[in-house]
């Protein structure tokens, strides 16, 4: 469609070691629409990262392999494009903020150095028009423009985040990749992070995945989520779909582990067992042997994705699926 700035088809992705051959991506599809916030959710270990750095292009092979499918952005298939046609869309068209502030910078560089370097990266500009630039970019994340010539280990985490965000939007990227980019961060420093990055995300107009399994912070930032078991989109729809008409019992599960404060019951209900060996590809549903509804149909055939509503997804033989 026109308003897609990302259009995920089929992606596959392997991981072949000496020991096992991991599954950890398994025909996900997705959309991102320009100016949309999409969050990916999901247990640790469900493949949200591995999507991620699919788009970019930054997984280590070996041991990664991407085995099929299609990332088309911006009119070009990203699995087609040379290494160095690469090179000019990173941290120029899409930009991602990795995990850990704290080994994302260069500790023996200043940060406005490594902002900069972003800066002329990717722009035929003076190197006194780059720092200007750079100094803006601090300024827009609340960090004092004197502090340019500071090293990382004198900024604390939340400020370290900050400079990270700002060297990620320092070419404003069309597409942002934020992989837990709070994780590290007290509560009142997210708060703080999240609210800055709404506030970029709509002065710069910049797609975003959000990659968390905080679910309070998909319910603040995100449009639409798509809850990742797996390796796989188990359902797909806006925030309102999927907070107010849970379809999957992968979902319900995630929602039945948060604490409630309107309700009398003393303990949680967690999902019962783990989540499945990423070196086995069962011939059915992958969330089967954890799901208390699951049937021997679940176990036996893959499910099919089924539409409850218009543009809510799910992938379950218990909600419409049919032979």
């Amino acid at each position: 469609m026109p308003d897609n700035v990302l259009e995920i088809r089929d992606l596959v992705v392997e991981y072949h070691t000496d020991d096992a051959h991991i599954y950890a991506v398994n025909g996900v599809s997705l959309n991102v629409k320009k100016g949309e916030t999409i969050g990916l959710v999901g247990e640790t270990g469900a493949g949200k990262t591995t999507i991620a750095k699919s788009i970019l292009r930054i997984l280590q092979s070996p041991p990664a392999k991407i085995c099929s499918g299609s990332i088309m952005f911006d009119g070009a298939d990203l699995m087609k494009l040379s290494e160095k046609e690469m090179q000019h869309i990173r941290g120029n068209k899409i930009a991602m903020i990795f995990q850990d502030p704290m080994t994302a910078l260069n500790p023996i560089e200043t940060v406005g150095f490594q902002i900069e370097e972003a800066i002329r990266l990717h722009n035929k500009i003076s190197r006194v028009e780059a720092v200007r630039r750079a100094c803006e970019m601090l300024e827009m994340v609340g960090i004092p423009a004197e502090r340019y010539k500071e090293y990382p280990h004198q900024f604390s985490g939340g400020m370290k985040q900050r400079v990270v965000i700002a060297m990620a939007l320092a070419c404003k990227p069309m597409l942002l990749l934020a992989d837990e980019p709070t994780t590290a961060l007290d509560v009142t420093i997210q708060a703080q992070v999240l609210e800055m990055m709404n506030d970029l995300k709509t002065k710069l107009n910049t797609s975003v995945i959000l990659i968390t399994h905080d679910l309070g912070v998909v319910a603040n930032m995100c449009d639409s989520v798509a809850v990742v078991y797996a390796g796989e989109i188990v359902e797909y729809g806006t925030a309102e779909d999927i907070f107010d008409r849970t379809a999957h019992p992968y979902t319900v599960g995630l929602f039945n582990s948060l604490p409630r404060l309107n309700t009398t019951e003393r303990r949680l209900k967690p999902i019962k067992g783990l989540m499945l060996d990423p070196t086995i590809k069962p011939p059915g549903c992958r969330f089967s042997d954890r799901c208390p509804e699951a049937t021997e149909k679940c176990c036996k055939q893959p499910p099919p994705d089924v539409e409850v509503s218009p543009g809510h997804i799910v992938k379950c033989w218990l909600r419409g699926g049919s032979n």
